[in-house]
């Protein structure tokens, strides 16, 4: 006999309570005198301060202009206090940085974390808030007619901050990249009336639309597919991200039906109708796009990100405005493995910490509505954080097209604090 709803629920909910506890039994095992750089206050000391200090570390907050040595202070799931010396008997939980880089939670504007519908989900926690991440966009995993067991089974579990761009497609991703089923290949579930109906349904986890435009996932329907993504999005007035890379359609008649606040993911592949010409130059309606408030994301994923095309836009003064994974299933084991590792490289593509940071916190912060206070360490900001190392020795980096690159620093997660509560990274 099958389980009755109520039994079903009581049973996922169990599951997830289990593993919600395994991470605590973590946090609390990291707190132990074995383990002395997060530990708890000493036992009989009053605090009516603070919750959690993260003390010692190089704070590192593109939006307030800052990078420097700084404890930061949490009470009541808020940033409480950012200042150069605060004692440690004021709070109750206790992060030694010392050494360490502290920066807002981090902010992956591109994953795929609805697991077991299709091939590409993975579960977000062991991916994202145990690495640093606080806070991801599913980008469109799900469809009008999946987006109920994702928003149940999924986002409100989750100990991620988890928002949704909805594929325009009904069915969202279900087939993957499987031959001849490409969900634009048959446009019928692609109704931008359902869209946006889900989107007003779902409006405070729905914070905008995706589709994407490679030929074997569209045959010759992108351009009809991008109209229709269009309606949906000027519909519910919600932005539009696109994937490009390998279309049927040339880039340039995408970006012309795209507004500001828009924003072209997988910005810096090698495939056909990219963003650079056969001369190896930005196309005049790419830099066009960007002047009128289009935006462009990394999206490195298994097969996105070229160092070559990357370095070719940055000689022409074209850096991202943000950085993102493109996290799923076929690259958590590489090239990808996690946001972090996604910026390093962007660190050996010489690139500032604080402009990288700056791409993964406040300027993807800006680019949807979250409903919180983000990327930023200012007092009264959500109680997201990430702490880091900053290793320095020789490290060997792949791109999606299989070319590898040495460099010399690498950001290792060491600690993530969402909304107060702490995670400390798996130990490897």
């Amino acid at each position: 006999m099958f389980p009755s709803e109520t039994e079903a629920r009581r049973t996922a909910g169990s599951s997830r309570r289990e593993l919600l506890a395994t991470l605590e039994s973590s946090i609390l095992y990291a707190a132990m005198p074995s383990q002395p750089e997060i530990r708890a206050k000493t036992p009989g000391v009053q605090s009516n301060l603070y919750d959690l200090l993260i003390k010692g570390g190089t704070v590192v907050d593109p939006a307030q202009d800052l990078e420097a040595p700084r404890d930061v202070a949490i009470r009541d799931g808020r940033i409480a206090a950012v200042e150069a010396d605060i004692p440690s008997s004021q709070a109750h939980q206790l992060i030694d940085a010392a050494g360490k880089i502290v920066t807002p939670g981090l902010i992956d504007l591109h994953t795929h974390v609805f697991p077991y519908v299709g091939p590409y989900g993975i579960e977000p926690d062991p991916y994202c808030v145990a690495r640093g991440v606080t806070t991801v966009i599913d980008a469109g995993t799900s469809g009008a007619f999946t987006f109920p067991a994702f928003r149940r089974f999924v986002i409100e579990w989750a100990a991620t901050r988890v928002r949704a761009l909805l594929h325009v497609v009904a069915t969202g991703m279900v087939a993957g990249g499987t031959p001849g089923m490409g969900e634009l290949e048959c446009l019928r579930y692609c109704d931008p009336k359902l869209a946006v109906q889900a989107a007003g349904e779902n409006r405070d986890l729905i914070v905008g639309f995706k589709i994407r435009f490679s030929e074997k996932y569209t045959g010759a329907n992108d351009y009809e597919g991008m109209k229709r993504a269009r309606q949906a999005a000027d519909g519910a007035g919600l932005p539009l991200m696109i994937h490009i890379g390998g279309s049927y359609t040339p880039l340039e008649q995408f970006l012309a039906l795209m507004k500001k606040g828009d924003v072209v993911t997988h910005s810096f592949n090698s495939h056909p109708h990219g963003v650079l010409d056969n001369r190896r130059k930005l196309l005049p309606e790419v830099l066009e796009a960007r002047r009128r408030g289009v935006l462009f994301d990394v999206g490195h994923g298994a097969g996105s990100f070229s160092f070559e095309v990357m370095e070719q836009c940055l000689n022409q003064d074209f850096a991202p405005d943000t950085i993102s994974s493109d996290l799923y299933s076929a690259n958590i084991d590489g090239p990808v493995y996690d946001l972090a590792t996604t910026l390093s490289k962007f660190l050996l593509l010489g690139l500032g910490l604080r402009e990288v940071i700056r791409r993964s916190t406040i300027n993807a912060a800006g680019v949807f509505n979250f409903g919180a206070r983000l990327g930023t360490l200012a007092c009264g900001a959500e109680a997201d954080v990430s702490v880091f190392e900053l290793q320095n020795r020789e490290f060997t980096f792949i791109d999606s097209d299989g070319k590898t690159r040495t460099g010399r620093q690498k950001l290792v997660p060491f600690a993530t604090v969402r909304g107060g509560k702490l995670f400390p990274a798996p130990k490897v």
